[in-house]
């Protein structure tokens, strides 16, 4: 108990507080878009120093923190295909995630925004997938920025050998956007631990573009766009996870920073074109100027009750700037060992969906009502 009672008080934040820029002015400055900074007075491996020593660990141990999401799942499932025994790090609920334990991975209970629930968790783990972020409802600066902290202080004083953070495409560039602004403190965060670590810099997932574009178009509701030429290489969340899963095997992914792309990069406006080819129907676009984003996050921030609106708001104005969210990827394949040719291309995935949802709705003699169906 003494020894937990160390390992969580490591993880706790009195620490962070000298390095970083405290709770209350950090929040402050995350709604008037200063860039959280992450060195300090002193380094992080002097307050919490990387264990070297104790019991040998499998290499096959790993930790998902996230794993009920959209994309922690997916890494559940490849990590456990591939041999990999899995523990997930859930929060008490009402619906247990009994899923994960189907498919044969354990559950620990644990709450993010508690540090000393945290250690229990990290016991016996050689690697770390930390794929948890905020919730529409949840403050992004507890669970984005504060949880990230503690997460990677547990570890560090675990001695975990492997710490896998995935980000945000372009975070360095968009420090005025509080959520960005917070991906890339914590990425140098990790960087300052002393951990061996791999950061995955995203840029879309091709999932939400079933609920978002598909579903609408099927059941002829209003699809909201924007009037910008944004573009994003969207990828597969199954593709992401093998890709995931090769950075924790590689040495070469070893202390990197990687952005994931996809084969290609769409605007909006050729994702709803895609849609309406395959489902054979028109869509009804109703476009938000970019100018309105800006206007109503402005109004937004004078209200306490509203920060967390602006916040998100600020990042839906970055995503219809006309930014184009894609990298290069020839040498992250090599970095990974895989070949582009595994990739999941938009048009296959949803090729794919709308082959089965048609051929369940002409089975069922029905209209489309399903806003749920995924691959």
């Amino acid at each position: 108990m003494a020894a937990v009672a160390e390992l969580a008080s490591r993880a706790a934040f009195a620490g962070a507080s000298s390095r970083f820029v405290n709770a209350k002015a950090s929040r402050s400055s995350a709604r008037s878009v200063t860039p959280l900074r992450c060195v300090g007075e002193g380094s992080i491996d002097q307050a919490t120093p990387v264990a070297t020593s104790g019991t040998p660990v499998r290499k096959t141990s790993m930790l998902v923190i996230g794993a009920t999401g959209t994309l922690g799942r997916q890494v559940v499932r490849r990590a456990l295909d591939e041999g990999y025994d899995v523990r997930c790090l859930v929060r008490p609920r009402q619906n247990p995630a009994d899923f994960l334990r189907d498919w044969g991975a354990t559950t620990v209970s644990g709450d993010l925004t508690k540090p000393e629930t945290l250690p229990a968790a990290f016991v016996g783990i050689h690697v770390v997938v930390d794929a948890s972020t905020a919730r529409p409802e949840e403050d992004t600066f507890v669970i984005d920025w504060k949880a990230k902290v503690a997460c990677i202080q547990t570890a560090a004083a675990m001695g975990i050998q492997r710490y896998v953070f995935y980000s945000i495409d372009q975070c360095d560039q968009h420090k005025d956007v509080p959520l960005m602004n917070m991906k890339y403190a914590v990425e140098e965060y990790l960087k300052a631990s002393g951990m061996n670590y791999t950061v995955l810099r995203l840029c879309g997932f091709m999932q939400p573009l079933i609920s978002g574009y598909a579903v609408p178009v099927l059941e002829e509701q209003t699809l909201w766009g924007t009037d910008d030429d944004t573009r994003t290489a969207y990828l597969d969340t199954q593709d992401i996870a093998k890709m995931t899963l090769a950075a924790v095997r590689r040495e070469e992914a070893n202390r990197k920073v990687l952005t994931l792309a996809g084969p290609k990069a769409y605007s909006v406006k050729e994702v709803i074109q895609i849609c309406e080819k395959l489902g054979g129907a028109e869509a009804k676009v109703t476009k938000v100027p970019v100018l309105l984003l800006k206007v109503t996050r402005g109004l937004t921030r004078f209200f306490q009750w509203t920060a967390p609106a602006a916040d998100r708001l600020a990042f839906a104005e970055v995503l219809a700037s006309g930014v184009k969210f894609d990298a290069p990827m020839e040498e992250t394949y090599k970095t990974l060992g895989m070949d582009v040719n595994e990739t999941t291309t938009l048009e296959g995935y949803m090729e794919e969906y709308f082959s089965k949802i048609l051929k369940k709705l002409k089975e069922v003699g029905g209209a489309s009502r399903q806003r749920d169906f995924y691959l």
